[in-house]
């Protein structure tokens, strides 16, 4: 396993997982336990945007890091649509611990006005969005210059995805690769069938 664990207070990070809790996309908690890890040469990436925030008076917090491939598929059968959820079959750049979503926060921990929540799953999330107000537009643009200055990629439908360039060359890693994973144990290196899609009448 090439990950490490990224721990609250790292770099300033608040860490705050959604997945961890109900209230997602899917309405229930897909973690068992909120435990935050990245590919080293991520987490390295991350301290360096930190770094670059904090003259601001801005820290990071984090929604989502490394997401087993065992959660994508949860996610995909909740909400199979891929402009905003990876594939499963393909892997996600979470699943390799080569991505992030987060959002950035004042110095009392405050996010900044984004326009959306996290997994907001419509087209008022994509970058240049001109349906959010301009102060969510002008933080956003914020968000954005750190993190490409810090040397991340983008992800042009979610303000809050980022990850390494040339994501999908690192491998994927199993929830079964951790010593204690973040997956429930029964559902721990199983692949959930895809969702049935009811069958249409013909015209």
């Amino acid at each position: 396993m090439n990950l490490i664990e990224l721990l609250p207070g790292r770099s300033g990070l608040l860490i705050d997982l959604a997945y961890a809790r109900a209230d997602n996309v899917t309405g229930k908690p897909i973690y068992a336990r909120a435990r935050c890890f990245l590919h080293p040469a991520a987490a390295a990436l991350l301290d360096r945007a930190a770094e670059l925030a904090r003259p601001h008076g801005l820290r990071f917090k984090i929604f989502d890091a490394y997401r087993p491939p065992e959660a994508q598929w949860v996610l995909w059968n909740a909400f199979p649509n891929p402009e905003f959820v990876a594939d499963p079959r393909r892997g996600s750049p979470h699943s390799r611990g080569a991505a992030v979503d987060l959002t950035l926060v004042d110095a009392s921990g405050r996010e900044l006005e984004m326009g959306t929540p996290f997994d907001d799953f419509t087209a008022a999330s994509h970058h240049g969005s001109l349906a959010v107000s301009v102060e969510a537009q002008r933080n956003r643009a914020l968000l954005l210059g750190l993190m490409t200055a810090a040397g991340w990629d983008f992800y042009r439908n979610e303000w809050w995805h980022y990850q390494l360039f040339q994501a999908r060359n690192y491998p994927l890693i199993s929830d079964s690769a951790l010593p204690e994973g973040l997956m429930p144990s029964e559902t721990r290196n199983q692949k959930p069938e895809p969702r049935k899609e009811p069958e249409r009448a013909l015209a």
